[in-house]
């Protein structure tokens, strides 16, 4: 049975609010799960270089398949680090991510930490 509107709305919501719980319960030791996985900090750093990238633009840079890409950026989005823009050109669809405030924070956070041990494995 097809979804309704409202109940895809609502899964959305809880999706990110269970999201922003478990950001919370981070350490402040703690890589950012979320970023720190290949693909996604692939698609965090695109968008920090680029405005807006669409969906295409993002599976050729990251040589990856459109499910994959489909999942990791719905992860994102559902963490609020990227925000998505759907539309159509003609009967196409047309899906562009720009990266959002937070995005940008919690990359340049993870990025900070990982200069932090690169650092300290060099001392």
């Amino acid at each position: 049975m097809a979804k309704t509107s409202a109940a895809r709305k609502q899964q959305s919501e809880i999706r990110n609010q269970k999201s922003a719980i478990s950001a919370k319960k981070r350490s402040p030791l703690e890589l950012d799960r979320l970023i720190h996985e290949r693909l996604r900090l692939g698609i965090v750093s695109a968008l920090a270089v680029n405005d807006r990238l669409t969906f295409n633009d993002l599976k050729h840079q990251l040589r990856t398949t459109d499910g994959n890409l489909s999942v990791h950026a719905r992860k994102l989005e559902d963490a609020q680090y990227i925000a998505v823009e759907k539309s159509f050109e003609g009967r196409l669809p047309h899906t562009e991510y720009r990266l959002t405030p937070a995005g940008r924070r919690a990359l340049e956070k993870y990025l900070a930490h990982m200069e932090a041990i690169i650092k300290a494995a060099r001392n």
